[in-house]
């Protein structure tokens, strides 16, 4: 039978364990909302107020209302009921360090695409994400989210390349 020290050191080690998967899916949760276009969803990824935006070229917040109000400009535009700015984003490579029950941070390094039908381009590019989280009502949150970008290729597209969307019906 494990001694109480133990039994304490592992029931600390899940709890860390288990903070990692949830800020991990958290991250996730913020990708997926950023490629499906869902603003309330990328809000949500924050803390309520106070956190700490820099995205570089996209602009620098005191506040996550900044960015989702360009994440909205710029994610949500259409030209005859279709989206022109197409986005795919994947973050690998998570370092998170858990500071206590409700504090921690990471980084995570995103490979990025984006093809823009408004100027016929298609966009590869790689950074690095510097997070901090905190539990707030419950749920790990972001609290800064850095993105320094490391390098980025802008190609144009041809006439003869065809983009298919997704119509809702899939």
């Amino acid at each position: 039978m494990p001694s109480p020290d133990n039994a304490e050191h592992l029931a600390e080690r899940i709890a860390r364990l288990e903070a990692i998967e949830d800020i991990k899916a958290l991250k996730h949760r913020y990708l997926r909302a950023c490629d499906a276009k869902d603003p309330k969803e990328f809000r949500a990824c924050f803390i309520a107020s106070g956190a700490s935006i820099d995205y570089g070229r996209l602009g620098t917040f005191a506040d996550a209302d900044g960015i989702a109000q360009v994440f909205e400009r710029i994610a949500l535009q259409k030209v005859d009921g279709r989206n022109v700015i197409l986005d795919m984003h994947h973050a690998t490579h998570p370092d998170i360090a858990i500071h206590g029950e409700t504090s921690a941070s990471g980084r995570w390094t995103l490979k990025f695409r984006q093809v823009n039908l408004l100027e016929g381009t298609e966009t590869v590019a790689t950074g690095e994400y510097e997070d901090e989280y905190v539990v707030e009502d419950g749920r790990w949150k972001m609290s800064k989210c850095h993105f320094t970008r490391y390098w980025s290729i802008t190609r144009p597209i041809g006439a003869d390349c065809r983009v298919d969307q997704a119509d809702g019906d899939a």
